[in-house]
């Protein structure tokens, strides 16, 4: 399983790729995301395109994946320039339509592999319809976007209402790669990030998002020993993957239902019914 890191810092970038996480992002995704999530303390990017080519110099053996912003006007310039800096990877997100993804697809023309981000009800409810086009390579289910618009308070509702699972089966019968999310450290966050790691591993998910919670020293106190920190926490999310690969049938139902009841317990605290005010 990969592990995907969201930086613009080179020298990050190639710290984080010693560590052995896989897949650094670069995230240029603006259109819109002031809108939908300013105010809700979730990552806006102050990515630059010209961001892209200074962090491939970093990691040249790293994949590096680009969120480009959703189809627009300069779509093709944007999509040519991320290639041109060397992004192994495009990601296009808040999509609606199979139009969408299979234009996306023949403006990357196979120069790079592509992600799907499914964020939308429209994307999930046309599925069917766009996660078999030739051309796309991979699935991943943005769930910060996606629980709002299906009316959730949560962000991992959707794993708990078999909503993941549904895409997770989608993608295995079309052959692509699957995601979802993003994960904290192993004993930290509302969804431990145990819980998730292990079901990331029970739906055959193959790459999840690194947390702030992973590099939180380097930003908030830069001269502790963060670098050693993040690459602790990182050994510990990759031995624990080690392990819970291990579990029996009954044990990941369990776990399953485990984590069911914790993200139903999260949720019932974000929206309190009338009777507990």
């Amino acid at each position: 399983m990969d592990f995907i890191q969201i930086t613009n810092d080179p020298g990050f970038a190639a710290f984080a790729a010693r560590c052995g996480v896989a897949r650094i992002m670069v995230d240029l995704e603006r259109h819109g995301k002031q809108e939908r999530q300013g105010g809700l303390g979730t990552f806006i990017s102050d990515h630059q395109p010209q961001d892209v080519a200074l962090v491939r110099r970093a990691v040249p053996q790293a994949e590096l994946i680009v969120r480009v912003n959703p189809l627009h006007a300069a779509s093709a310039a944007e999509i040519e320039q991320a290639v041109a800096d060397g992004a192994s990877h495009l990601m296009l997100p808040m999509f609606r339509r199979a139009e969408e993804v299979a234009q996306f697809v023949a403006l990357v023309a196979g120069r790079a592999q592509t992600i799907a981000l499914l964020e939308t009800r429209d994307a999930l409810d046309s599925m069917a319809q766009w996660a078999g086009l030739d051309g796309l390579d991979e699935i991943y289910v943005g769930l910060n976007d996606l629980h709002r618009e299906l009316g959730m308070h949560f962000m991992f509702q959707p794993l708990a209402a078999g909503v993941v699972d549904r895409v997770a089966a989608v993608a295995r019968q079309h052959g692509r790669r699957f995601g979802f999310g993003g994960i904290a450290r192993l004993d930290e966050g509302l969804l431990p990030g145990r819980v998730v790691l292990g079901e990331h591993l029970r739906l055959g998910s193959r790459s999840v998002i690194l947390s702030r919670t992973f590099n939180r020293e380097r930003i908030e106190a830069p001269d502790s020993d963060w670098r050693g920190i993040y690459a602790e926490q990182i050994h510990r999310l990759r031995h624990a993957a080690q392990v819970l690969a291990q579990r029996e049938p009954a044990e990941i139902e369990n776990d399953r239902l485990l984590a069911i009841d914790l993200i139903n317990r999260v949720a019932r605290t974000l929206n309190p019914s009338p009777a507990t005010h």
